[in-house]
């Protein structure tokens, strides 16, 4: 036998190959997605899902294929876009379960471990669907279970070979497949992930397929109106310590729409869910616990989209009216990014003759620990290139028919200058560009406003003038530690820093409506800045405002983070708010300890 048995390393290889060569079947997978609604959007979100999943995985360092097949599923609980992203994670949930704390597994352990991701898929639908990738899973797992093989080799050829024959079929099993003419696309993403496994395993190169023709399948496919009466695609994640059951979120979201899928894994619940009334899904949500990434986009803007495109004779079909792109001084989290498909342009940090792309090659915590170890050095950070943004508004214009870029603040980088320059010279989609004359999760608040608006098919024009006024009525304070870096960056003066040292005096500063830094108050000591601040913050909301937004944002103090929280609470109710450890080109002209709220007054 050449491969009698799967550990942590083989079964990691074989899943990141595996998710590869998935990645690159998304424009075929759009390109045919026809159930449960011809919105084109199976493909990418697949790509998302399995994107997050072989992400986390080439950080993996576990030996134990239980290790793996936990960290695998996780991943995919937090990245899950759609329904074929909840299904597979679902599959992966109980695959994961199976598998228990077996450092390897054989053939015939594998084969139940696959039986049990169905059966714990099955278990979490309210309305299985034959024809889907559900189908294909189930026929999967039973040839596995069957076949008696015990070599991983021959056997993962004869799982690709059953589910290829199961995917064929599924036409059969479904009417509007067979009158387009095509299979599942969900379930031809779950062949592709096999066949990147075998792919692997062969030693053969992961490639992209051939693109067919766009005017055929999805774009010829009228909404159908009769049998989808919800309107919005909607998504939520949520986390907190005692969330409630599966089967009691389903219980209660059933009469709010369809397409229902729950993940409930420790302490997150994800939801996915068609409705009309996405305001009503996420009040309930907040009720259970933070609400950490939600988003409602409308099919059948997506659908008008699809057809357009294809119409036009676009091999890639844009799958929605807008894309949203950023860069990385936005601070968003990970999953916000991920869960509304934000294009993000790295910043450029250079230390010690080396260049690391922001959120690429070094992560906000790393830098935050390189801060700690090396405190006197001072890395120097850099605006992305504009191939960088061309690069970019490609990947967006894949995805949309247009493109709105929310951009750091032209006063206080080049970024804009880049990214402007970058639109002119691209022809893949119209480009709108809106100067955040931000930072941080000022900007990045900004960015995540655009994102909602175009998953409701607001013209990008008016998601311009929106953010713009907005802007108007927003901002973002913050303090440091020490004036080290400040004084060395040239932010400060060296008297003025000297004498703030002597004195333990704390700044409040603020950037102004036209994004310039300026004093914004002071104080005495670390225990009193945090009340001169949020004093600040409450100074500059109307009394008025009902809608308001937060962002909290710290450089190496993580416990800053649920005081600062709880605080604003205190003064103003419950609020949306978002929470990340800031990006190293921000970190390093702030130091360790520095903190800050954004905030974004919407009405």
């Amino acid at each position: 036998m050449k491969i009698a048995y799967i550990d942590g390393p083989r079964l990691r290889r074989s899943l990141v190959a595996a998710c590869d060569h998935a990645q690159r079947q998304r424009a075929e997978l759009n390109r045919i997605n026809v159930f449960p609604v011809p919105d084109g959007d199976t493909g990418t979100n697949l790509s998302l899902t399995v994107r997050a999943i072989a992400d986390h995985l080439r950080g993996n360092r576990d030996r134990d294929v239980s290790a793996v097949a936990d960290a695998a599923a996780q991943a995919a609980v937090l990245g899950a876009r759609g329904n074929c992203g909840m299904m597979l994670s679902h599959f992966l949930l109980g695959f994961s379960g199976h598998v228990g704390q077996r450092e390897r597994l054989t053939t015939n352990e594998f084969g139940g471990a696959l039986k049990a991701g169905v059966e714990n898929l099955y278990a979490a639908m309210d309305r299985p669907m034959e024809g889907t990738i559900l189908t294909v899973m189930r026929d999967t797992a039973t040839a596995a279970e069957d076949s008696g093989i015990p070599d991983f080799e021959p056997l993962i050829d004869h799982l690709v070979d059953h589910a290829r024959s199961s995917l064929a079929r599924t036409p059969d099993l479904l009417p509007v497949l067979r009158k387009a003419g095509v299979v599942d696309a969900g379930a031809k993403g779950f062949v592709s992930l096999l066949e990147g496994v075998l792919l692997f395993i062969n030693g053969d190169p992961i490639v992209a397929p051939e693109p067919a023709e766009a005017a055929a399948a999805i774009g010829a496919i009228d909404y159908p109106d009769e049998e989808e009466q919800f309107r919005f695609c909607t998504e939520a994640l949520v986390r907190g310590p005692d969330l409630p059951e599966q089967r009691a979120v389903r219980d209660r979201l059933r009469d709010m729409g369809d397409s229902l899928i729950v993940i409930r894994a420790t302490d997150v619940l994800k939801v996915h869910i068609h409705t009309d009334d996405p305001e009503d899904v996420f009040a309930y949500l907040r009720g259970l616990g933070t609400l950490a990434t939600h988003k409602a986009e409308d099919m059948k803007a997506q659908h008008a989209a699809v057809e357009r495109s294809a119409r036009g004779g676009h091999v890639t079909l844009a799958r929605r009216p807008v894309s949203i792109i950023t860069d990385s001084a936005a601070d968003l989290p990970e999953e916000v990014v991920r869960a509304h498909g934000i294009q993000v342009t790295p910043l450029l940090l250079v230390s010690d003759d080396a260049t690391y792309r922001d959120g690429v090659e070094i992560t906000a915590e790393e830098f935050h620990r390189r801060l700690d170890e090396a405190p006197d050095t001072l890395p120097t950070t850099s605006q992305p290139a504009p191939a960088d943004f061309l690069e970019a508004y490609g990947r967006a214009a894949e995805d949309g028919e247009e493109i709105v870029g929310v951009i750091l603040g032209s006063s206080l980088s080049g970024t804009f200058g880049s990214a402007d320059a970058a639109s002119k010279r691209f022809h893949g989609a119209p480009i709108h560009l809106m100067d955040s004359l931000g930072a941080s999760l000022l900007q990045g608040l900004l960015v995540l406003k655009a994102a909602e608006l175009a998953e409701l098919a607001t013209p990008p024009t008016e998601i311009v003038a929106e953010l713009q006024r907005i802007r108007r009525q927003s901002g973002i304070l913050f303090t440091v530690d020490t004036f080290d870096r400040l004084l060395r960056s040239g932010r400060v003066g060296r008297g003025r820093a000297i004498l703030g040292s002597l004195m333990q005096v704390k700044p409040v500063l603020g950037l102004t409506r036209d994004g310039v830094v300026e004093p914004a108050g002071k104080a005495i000591g670390r225990k009193r800045v945090m009340a001169t601040l949020i004093d600040a913050v409450r100074a500059r909301i109307p009394e008025e405002a009902r809608k308001i937004r937060f962002g909290v944002v710290h450089v190496g103090c993580p416990e800053i983070v649920p005081v600062v929280k709880e605080a604003l609470r205190d003064r103003f109710g419950s609020v949306e708010m978002l929470s990340a450890p800031a990006t190293p080109v921000i970190s390093t002209h702030l130091g360790t300890g520095a903190w800050g709220v954004a905030y974004l007054v919407e009405d």
